[in-house]
């Protein structure tokens, strides 16, 4: 078997995978940043590095898979002004911080389990770890890379770079930061406009706010995955993911971070999955096109033509190797749909295809050797820097020989029993353990459908006598379970998962 292979960001290179410590792997991935609901472009991301988790611990290794959630901090630096997200959305909502981050938190976790993620293994917050980001703070202060003013803290970028490599993963050259940077609120403050913040002093009026050596304050972005990365994965890790975006000014910054706290490079690998596009323009408020994972479940988008359930998300995301750029569209999520059916379809026949115990040779060798290529392509592609899109096409391939046996078009015993054997446990390997796909109509769909028909029906019911109350009751429970009702304009009623 050949082994796995990953595209480092920081080499720009496939590199063998080869983990620190023989046996065992730590990976960090950037979590959300929970002041609001999480959108598609979140769905990238944590889809593919659940990709990478799942097929690490089928080649045995055992994980410590570690994804945080910034629930404080992460103001902006290319911002109009350092802004905390968490207590702007707050003071919007009427809610209090705290209530405001459970709030996004479980609805993020709820779409991560609609899209069959698997948990991470710790999943720290930085609202938790204020201590250990003040203490690396006080760490950089004493190495002379950091410097106070006016109770807020930045890290000196340019003595950094006379020693060390910045800009490496990101690709940027210091003067070329320096030229870009544009004019913002609080740069007089800065030895250097490449500086970027590591504590911010708060106003009297800010929310979150917690006590340090330098007055009350608030922490930066950069130094809460630093702080969180170096607790639980140590001062050296073997990987680093996150979305392409991510490179500059975050990662870059992490590194630098963490470099002059631990005296070494935090990361082996680096990898980062490439950006979505929505019908060819990149995703933003001024294009109108920033669609929420719930109004992708249920459809509610001006953009959407129908609902689209999370498993053909994820089997449309999978289908495109994740260094390549995605583009979402209508029909590009529709063919998706029908393929995930049409492979689903085989992959369910095939699983309950009996061979019978007596074991028997290939009548068509031809055939039996394609398939077989086919099997084996399945793990020299993921090894290939996780290339889940050749494993679905050469499942694609596989599908017609499938049927074939199925229509009797292909002879029974075309296949021998050992293949046949072999794929059966082949593909229930790659769809539902390492791809994590499930099959979206099931046995039980149409009875399910049936039940929804009913309590449909007895909204309606509610509705006409204007009795509010069962009618909200009624979808406020099935939300709850994860299944959205959606009014037409034409008076009907829909559902999506």
């Amino acid at each position: 078997m050949s082994q796995l292979k990953v595209y480092n960001s920081l080499t720009r290179q496939k590199e063998v995978f080869e983990s620190i410590t023989p046996g065992h792997v730590g990976m960090y991935v950037c979590g959300p940043t929970v002041s609001g609901e999480s959108h598609l472009g979140h769905a990238r991301p944590y889809i593919t590095f659940d990709v990478l988790y799942r097929y690490l611990t089928h080649l045995g290794y055992k994980v410590r898979y570690v994804r945080n959630i910034t629930d404080a901090g992460h103001f902006e630096e290319e911002g109009r002004e350092a802004e905390d997200k968490i207590s702007t959305k707050a003071i919007l909502e009427k809610l209090e911080p705290m209530e405001l981050v459970q709030k996004y938190t479980n609805l993020f976790h709820w779409a991560m389990d609609q899209f069959n993620t698997v948990p991470p293994s710790i999943e720290p917050t930085a609202t938790g770890h204020i201590v250990e980001q003040i203490g690396m703070i006080q760490q950089i202060i004493e190495a002379g890379y950091g410097y106070e003013v006016n109770g807020s803290v930045y890290f000196d970028v340019k003595k950094y770079a006379a020693s060390h490599d910045y800009g490496k993963l990101s690709g940027r050259v210091i003067d070329e930061l320096l030229e870009t940077t544009r004019e913002l609120e609080g740069q007089d403050e800065k030895r250097d406009r490449a500086d970027f913040a590591l504590w911010k002093s708060a106003a009297p009026e800010h929310i979150m706010r917690w006590q340090s050596p330098w007055g009350v304050g608030f922490p930066g972005w950069h130094i809460e995955c630093s702080a969180m990365a170096t607790k639980y994965l140590g001062a050296q890790f073997d990987i680093h993911g996150g979305g392409m975006d991510l490179q500059f000014p975050h990662h870059e910054s992490e590194i630098a971070q963490s470099t002059i706290c631990n005296h070494t490079a935090p990361v082996r690998y680096w990898m980062h999955n490439n950006m979505i596009t929505i019908n060819g323009k990149k995703m933003g408020k001024s294009y109108n096109n920033v669609i929420k994972l719930t109004e992708l479940f249920s459809g509610d988008h001006p953009i959407l033509e129908k609902a689209y359930h999370p498993m053909t998300v994820r089997f449309f995301i999978l289908q495109t190797q994740y260094r390549s750029t995605l583009d979402f569209g209508n029909e590009a999520l529709q063919a998706a749909e029908k393929g995930l059916k049409r492979l689903m379809e085989a992959y369910e026949w095939l699983a309950k295809y009996e061979t019978g115990s007596t074991k028997y040779e290939a009548k068509d060798k031809s055939v039996n050797e394609k398939v077989l290529q086919l099997i084996a392509e399945f793990d020299e592609f993921m090894n290939d820097d996780l290339n889940t899109a050749k494993v679905l096409a050469s499942m694609f391939e596989l599908v017609p020989i499938i049927n074939g046996i199925k229509d009797k078009h292909i002879a029974a015993d075309a296949l021998s029993s050992d293949t046949i054997a072999l794929l059966q446990e082949k593909l229930k390997l790659y769809i539902e353990t390492i791809f994590g796909l499930k099959n979206i109509s099931g046995e039980d769909s149409g009875r399910f459908n049936s039940v929804m028909q009913i309590l449909i029906e007895l909204r309606k019911d509610a509705k006409a006598k204007k009795d509010f109350v069962t009618s909200d009751k009624i979808r406020n429970q099935l939300a709850e379970l994860g299944i959205q009702l959606k009014d037409e304009k034409d008076g009907g009623m829909s559902y999506s998962l």
